[in-house]
């Protein structure tokens, strides 16, 4: 349990990015640029990466190629960076077969989403996310994400599940403040807010990190934020996080998935991203020249350039 001083061990990091895989004009999985770009992020900030996430676009990837995925990024950064596999899906079978191969491609551990469209009651799901962390010996981060996937993991659930050995974190996009404070309260869970216009809020009760999108884009971004927070700075901490605003607003809250505005930025700056697979579409024109601009701005006001 936490006391009031004490934040619970960040197991997987401190600044995770949930990448975008990059796929080639064609729409094959682009391994040397997901190389290049995970060099990209871990040299400029990110301690974790998120692969095979929502914004990693598990729905339209091959089990093979979500494993192809772990093991050319183990390659690229070795040890420098933790590497969690999302293998969330709406098959508990399905679910532990992810979670083995993850496992032997290389991942530190498991993002695990609540099972989306049956929409099963809480001790079902209880059961679901046991049996994931008995597949394997990889330590797991429950997401819970009800926009997307219409049920909760209701705080009682999280911290039944947080008894479970290898249950060791949550990555929170539920907006209910109250309810991440009370498993902050009761656990030794390690939240890491999945929302960025929240990193700076959930650190400050309690969170070990953050789980950004948009770091995709700007990488040292959330780090700085969280760094200026521990020197007891919290003055730039807030500033720094209410400049990312114009930038997280046209990144998450725009009309477009954050894969598809991530690609955009990514391909724009000249790094690896490539194409959206269907059913998503590429941003147009104009929507790409409003998320560079928005880019643009929060680079200026930072003095230099974040990607």
């Amino acid at each position: 349990m936490t006391t009031d001083d004490d934040r619970p061990a960040a197991p997987f990091g401190r600044t995770l990015c949930a990448m975008v895989t990059p796929f080639t004009e064609s729409g094959a999985l682009d391994l040397d640029g997901a190389r290049r770009l995970a060099e990209h992020l871990v040299s400029r900030g990110c301690d974790g990466l998120v692969l095979s996430g929502t914004t990693g676009e598990s729905p339209t990837t091959t089990d093979a190629e979500k494993a192809a995925l772990v093991a050319a990024v183990r390659e690229a950064v070795g040890d420098r960076a933790a590497l969690v596999a999302g293998v969330g899906t709406a098959d508990t079978r399905h679910t532990a077969e992810l979670a083995v191969a993850a496992e032997q491609a290389g991942a530190d551990g498991l993002l695990v989403v609540a099972p989306y469209y049956s929409r099963p009651p809480q001790d079902a799901l209880e059961a679901h996310f046991r049996e994931i962390a008995d597949a394997s010996g990889l330590p797991v981060m429950l997401y819970d994400i009800p926009g997307r996937t219409g049920i909760r993991i209701e705080p009682d659930t999280v911290v039944r599940l947080a008894a479970h050995p290898r249950i060791v974190a949550v990555k929170d996009c539920a907006y209910d403040l109250l309810g991440t404070q009370k498993v902050l309260s009761r656990t030794g869970l390690a939240y890491y807010a999945g929302c960025d216009e929240q990193v700076l809020a959930l650190y400050a009760v309690g969170a070990a990190g953050c789980v950004s999108t948009v770091a995709n884009v700007v990488p040292g971004l959330f780090r700085s934020v969280l760094d200026a927070f521990d020197a007891g700075d919290t003055g730039r901490a807030a500033l720094l996080q209410r400049r990312a605003i114009p930038l997280v607003e046209s990144m998450m809250a725009a009309g477009l998935p954050g894969t598809v505005t991530a690609k955009a930025l990514l391909g724009a700056l000249g790094l690896p991203a490539g194409p959206v697979r269907a059913p998503l579409r590429p941003a147009d024109p104009a929507a790409t020249a409003a998320l560079l601009a928005a880019y643009e701005e929060l680079a200026a006001a930072s003095g230099q350039s974040q990607a």
